[in-house]
Formats: structure tokens, sequence, C-alpha cells
């Protein structure tokens, strides 16, 4: 394991072996029941931290706003605390996978945005994050592109699977097109995760990446057409579609559109009126949560191809999130922060189809007085995640509504 990376973020200069993320584990004694941090190593080590000693973790996006974190019931001075630990750790490179796979009492809690505005949270064992993890000895070789958010499930379960098996992790969420295709080359990556967003992102290409040895999309709808592009930038990668969410982690995969339920979850997967549920067993904790009995409802539609064994084909979303690139939009959210801008009357919210992104948000705003778009979008980039913000906003004469006084969706 001699100087093996175990982290490489070229945007900020960072290069961490496994021998120096050791080294660091064994001096460091302060434990952050929050993670609330924008460098992706902090996180990865804080969350190894808290494996090793046990102890829970719950992880928040950096770029909550101070009105987001409060919505959580939250405060910035809680969230910064930190506390010193009388015992230190004591992990060397034969024994560090062993006892990150002891933890017995540990979880770990994320948030995913609720249909009431208000995200939800969700808390989850080691056996829950890792179900989908494959530790074997040929993929200790493997390096993986992250392209996604390390607070978020796809994140976390990408990092697990890396972790597990000592894999090499490099940074590629956030950089430019360009920047990325010159990562995967020079690091020779064979393992990328991201959604398709990202992935469409990559095209068109003018060269193939041999290295590359397993696509993973997840997040999105992954369309017939994007898969044949992808063949021919990575020629020698097999491509997988993963089914996954904040509530369960990843439950399903396939190479292509239709998803066979293997025979473990047989009996804890069900489809009733075309929309797939989720039996209690397979998810989170989470007082959030409503259960149909002990069954959960994913609001995603879908389609059965084939009774026995269980062969469905998703469709879309039975409520009324947007998603944004993989990432889920609250429209309800958004509105109320529109709404307490002065001079407006009323908003709404909703999302339009985009080739790139899959959807962009727009607002329809009725103001009292003029307002300065420039003003309001101030106003709501310093109230909202960057990806919740409106890329369209529409001034308006008036909003229609159903005949029970609702905003019409």
């Amino acid at each position: 394991m001699a100087n093996k990376f175990f982290y490489i973020d070229e945007k900020i200069e960072k290069y961490i072996s496994y021998d120096e993320l050791i080294t660091n584990l064994n001096t460091r004694n302060n434990y952050h029941p929050y993670v609330y941090e924008n460098d992706f190593y902090s996180i990865f080590e804080s969350v190894i931290f808290s494996m090793l000693t046990d102890l829970p973790v719950v992880l928040l996006d950096y770029d909550f706003s101070e009105k987001e974190i409060n919505n959580l019931g939250l405060s910035v001075s809680e969230i910064n605390k930190s506390y010193s630990l009388n015992k230190k750790i004591e992990v060397n490179s034969k024994n560090f996978i062993e006892k990150i796979r002891n933890c017995k009492n540990w979880k770990l809690t994320l948030f995913t945005s609720g249909t009431t505005g208000i995200p939800k949270k969700v808390t989850h064992t080691f056996e829950t994050l890792t179900r989908g993890v494959v530790i074997k000895e040929d993929k200790k070789d493997d390096i993986w592109g992250v392209a996604y958010n390390p607070t978020h499930i796809a994140g976390v379960q990408v990092f697990m699977q890396a972790l597990l098996n000592m894999n090499t992790i490099i940074r590629l969420f956030g950089e430019r097109r360009e920047k990325i295709l010159h990562l995967i080359k020079k690091y020779n990556i064979t393992n990328i995760s991201a959604t398709p967003t990202f992935y469409r992102m990559l095209l068109p290409f003018d060269k193939e990446y041999e290295s590359v040895k397993r696509i993973t999309s997840g997040g999105e709808k992954f369309d017939k057409g994007l898969i044949v592009q992808l063949k021919k930038l990575f020629p020698n990668a097999k491509i997988i579609n993963v089914y996954a969410a904040t509530e369960f982690g990843t439950l399903f995969a396939s190479n292509g559109e239709y998803f066979e339920i293997k025979p473990e979850f047989y009996k804890y997967v069900k489809v009733i009126d075309s929309e797939l549920y989720v039996h209690k067993k397979l998810l989170g904790e989470s007082d959030s949560i409503s259960l149909n009995g002990t069954w959960y409802r994913t609001s995603d539609m879908v389609e059965v191809v084939k009774e026995k064994p269980l062969k469905i084909r998703f469709v879309n979303r039975k409520n009324e999130m947007i998603n944004v690139g993989g990432y889920k939009v609250n429209p309800h959210e958004v509105e109320e922060v529109i709404k307490n801008y002065d001079n407006v009357k009323n908003c709404r919210v909703y999302g339009v189809k985009n080739s790139l992104m899959g959807n962009i948000v727009v607002a329809d705003v009725v103001a009292t007085k003029k307002i300065k778009e420039k003003d309001l979008r101030l106003y709501i980039n310093s109230m909202l995640q960057p990806y919740k913000v409106p890329r369209i906003i529409n001034f308006v004469d008036s909003i229609n509504v159903t005949r029970s006084g609702k905003i019409k969706r």
C-alpha cells in the first residue's frame, strides 16, 4: 500500500495517500457530529473517523443557507461544534478496513428534499449503506472518478465501494468537461459513477478512453441514445443503470432501462396501481417517511414488463419534484422563498424539459410593483442552494388556479 493514493483533487492540489490518511486518523481526537465542509477530503476523513470510533455522524450540504439549516431544526453554531475524545484510535494498513467493518452502532444521517418543503432526515447503518458494495481481489486496483456530492446518498455509496477496496478516488465533481477528460486519461480512471447529465456534458467526443471499464448511472432517466454515445467514448466499459434513493440506498441495477428484481428482494418490492412500493426492512431510519402499513410508497411510476420474475421499467415520478441533473427540487420550497421577497404577490415554480439537465427550474412571478430581476436573483441565491435557483424568471400578470384555489401545476 506504500504511497498508494486515497484521494486526489487537482483543483485545490490535494494529494492524500492511504499512509497519510491513516496518520491523520491516528493523530486526530476531535469528533464532529455534524460534517459541514466544502473540502471532499475533510468530509471523507470525518466519516471514516466516525466509523472507527463507532459514533454517529450527520452530513450537511455545504451550500445550505442559514435559513435552510434553521428549517432542519439546527443552528450554525450547533453544527460547527466539535468534541475532544479521551482516547485516540490506533489503526494501521493491515487492520484499517477490518476496524471500519467492525462498527456496530455507527449511523450516518443525510437529508433529502421532502414534499413539505423541509428536507427529510434519513439515517442509515453500515449495513444499509454497503448493501451494494462488492469487495473482491480483482477490484483492488480500481481507480474511481467521483462525480457525485459526497453528502448525498450516491456519493456516500461510491465512497464506500472505493474505501472498502482501498481504491484511489479522483474528484471529477465540479470540474469542466476538458478537465474531466484530462483527469480520466492522466490517472487511467477505471470506474465512473455519475448522473446522465454529467455524462451528457462529456459529449461530443473526439477520442476514446480505454482505461474505463465500468460506467454507473443513476438519479435520472438513462436514455438509449446516451448509452450508445457512451459505448463509443468508453469502448471497454460495462454500462450499468442503477435505481437508488436516500431513503433506501441502491436497490436495483441493469444494463439498460429494464430492471429485473433479484430473488432476495422478491418479498420486499411490489407494484400497486403502477407505483413501486418498498418494504420498510430496506429503508433507513426516519421520522419523516410515511408508510402504508409496512410499505413505503416511492412515488415512482413503473411499467411491469414481466410478472415472474418481476421486471419493471420506470416511467415517471408521481409527485411534483423537479429533477435537475439528478438533484431533486421541491417547487413549494422555492415558491416560499420568492413569496417572502418584497412586492411579490404570488408565484409558481415548475420544471421545463432541458436536453442537458433533464429539467430546469422556472418561476412565474406576480409582482405588485416593478421588481428588478437581478435583485430578485441575488435574494434567491442567498436563500437556496444553487441547483434550486430558477434559471428562468417570468414576470406575469396572473397565475392559473384550480377550482379549489390551488396553483394549477
